[in-house]
């Protein structure tokens, strides 16, 4: 009898934990959900915009969640680029996830079934691994379920809300948004470029690859696809080897 009692305290506390786990990790994911919604909409705007059919694009959002990817994809999709540029161009724009994965698998709880480690991988974002990396205390699933649920959710809705306002905004409203996308990644890269160098001189590099692609003659013939890969491939590889992390000097 007395092996019952202590048996359901135990199933008690045990759900009890789930539960504390799940909502401090959808605490700490809100904020990464609100940030999320006006990027999503200018996602949203931007693909419907380009002529996909707004179900198509909600549905992007909600079975991907990688922003710079979903952009990339979409813009060669609207450029008519082959399968081979557009699944080269996203495999690396998210190769880092991978990286990440591999980080975060040092912090999960051990023997953590592979299906839930899957379902963790698929909400990993640059965000959502800063949070979880800086956890100070094993990364349990509900926790991780907590802190993806939100950011998940706000993607999905940003992109619907860009989606569908754009059938409705007069056309003149809708290339001030376009040009305000380009604003917001301009707004994404300034602080970086700022703050570190090695950032400065690998957005320059990349820069200067896609106008040489863009405006010199023979070169331009590269579809965009191609002048992406290249560009992102390069101009990773130029950070790599003139500014290594400091731990990885020898």
């Amino acid at each position: 009898m007395e092996k019952d009692i202590l048996s359901e305290k135990k199933d008690d506390w045990g759900k009890k934990n789930l539960i504390t786990d799940f909502k401090q990790g959808f605490k700490k994911g809100l904020p990464i959900a609100f940030g999320y919604v006006p990027v999503a909409f200018a996602f949203g705007l931007m693909a419907v915009k380009g002529g996909i059919p707004v179900w198509i694009a909600i549905l992007i959002s909600m079975t991907n969640l990688t922003s710079a990817g979903q952009f990339a994809g979409v813009g060669l999709i609207m450029a008519q680029a082959t399968l081979i540029e557009i699944t080269l161009t996203t495999f690396v724009i998210n190769i880092r996830y991978m990286l990440m994965s591999l980080a975060l698998a040092q912090k999960i709880v051990e023997k953590m079934p592979r299906l839930q480690r899957s379902i963790m991988a698929f909400g990993i974002t640059d965000e959502t691994f800063v949070v979880a990396s800086l956890e100070d205390k094993e990364i349990t699933f509900p926790f991780m379920m907590g802190l993806i649920t939100g950011p998940y959710f706000g993607w999905a809705l940003g992109t619907a809300m860009g989606a569908i306002l754009t059938t409705f905004l007069p056309v003149a409203v809708q290339n001030s948004m376009g040009i305000a996308l380009y604003a917001m990644f301009i707004a994404l890269i300034i602080p970086a470029a700022k703050k570190s160098k090695a950032v400065l001189i690998v957005i320059f590099v990349a820069i200067a690859i896609s106008s040489a692609f863009r405006w010199l003659p023979l070169l331009n013939q590269l579809s965009q696809g191609w002048v992406i890969i290249l560009a992102t491939v390069i101009a990773s590889a130029v950070g790599a080897l003139y500014f290594p992390r400091a731990e990885d000097k020898v």
